[in-house]
């Protein structure tokens, strides 16, 4: 019963903070940007400006045309990260940052928006990339040399770090020393457990499947805190009131998109489009209408393609 009611609460900020996207969405648009489109969508009047890959663009990579003539792009993904990738329960479509990106690459492959999520994991992404299953994961996927061994990354796109939620009214935690001796609580298979390890080293580390999991871990006081991405925790913070975000990121997290490995020239088609995309401003407006909703102050500017080791 009590996992029946903290799902149903959580709809119901779900819808809350779906109508405040909407709402912002169509109010940050100036000079003719109406920031959504005939059906309501956030982010759809970034997507109608986006680009469309020109014929020297798809010869150049058999991926792409391969992807078009199917007439959908795969993305290995998820439904429910408020503020990045999250199903509109008013409209049906699928919201946030990374879900515009997923849709701003479509069209940009297809001439439409036709994207099919496909959910993943941190323990099933590289897989489902390597069988083919998803023809890309777009979905916090923290870019690491070690991890490039297995998949190719496009980008970064974002950057992000790690951050520590506890529940309100908790204090004495701020930074990661603050954590050694604590029951910590993270992600299986994301940079989060390495994080904690190397900072943390005192931290008795217990991990979840999901981000849902260990919300409901720390709720439950299985836990003193819960470390993942900030954009994450942003996006768990505005939907539950119990929630808070303790002092500042501790690491820089560089978002890429997965690829399969050795795909060169995906990856460089993929590459070519982000550079599209920032120096349209549509990278910007896309963060502005979503994570810029929580996240105060100007959009940051997009990080440089290939910055990182492993992209």
């Amino acid at each position: 019963m009590a996992g029946w009611v903290r799902a149903a609460r959580r709809t119901m900020a779900s819808i809350g903070l779906v109508a405040a996207l909407l709402t912002t969405a169509a109010c940050t648009g100036g000079g003719g940007e109406a920031g959504l489109g005939d059906d309501g969508t956030a982010g759809q009047g970034v997507i109608g400006e986006a680009p469309v890959a020109g014929e020297a663009d798809l010869a150049a990579s058999p991926t792409a045309q391969a992807i078009r003539a199917r007439g959908t792009l795969i993305v290995g993904g998820d439904e429910n990260l408020p503020l990045l990738s999250q199903r509109n329960p008013i409209t049906g479509s699928t919201d946030g940052f990374d879900a515009t990106l997923g849709k701003m690459l479509a069209k940009y492959i297809i001439g439409r928006p036709n994207v099919n999520i496909v959910t993943t994991t941190p323990e099933t992404r590289e897989a489902m990339l390597k069988t083919g299953t998803v023809d890309t994961v777009i979905r916090i996927y923290t870019i690491t040399a070690e991890r490039a061994q297995r998949v190719a990354f496009a980008g970064p796109y974002l950057l992000s770090g790690q951050a520590i939620a506890t529940l309100k009214g908790t204090t004495g935690i701020d930074d990661p020393g603050d954590l050694n001796g604590k029951n910590v609580l993270a992600v299986a298979g994301t940079t989060s457990v390495t994080a904690l390890q190397q900072r943390a080293p005192g931290a008795k580390i217990t991990t979840y499947g999901t981000a849902e999991e260990c919300v409901q871990a720390l709720e439950q006081g299985k836990g003193d805190a819960y470390v993942h991405d900030l954009t994450v925790l942003a996006g768990e913070a505005q939907l539950d009131e119990k929630l808070q975000i303790s002092g500042q990121p501790f690491t820089s997290e560089p978002y890429g998109i997965g690829l399969k490995l050795d795909d060169g020239s995906f990856k460089q088609f993929i590459n070519d489009w982000l550079r599209k995309i920032q120096a349209d401003g549509l990278w910007q407006r896309a963060w502005q209408q979503t994570l810029g909703t929580v996240v105060t102050g100007e959009a940051p500017p997009p990080p440089q393609i290939g910055s990182v080791p492993g992209s």
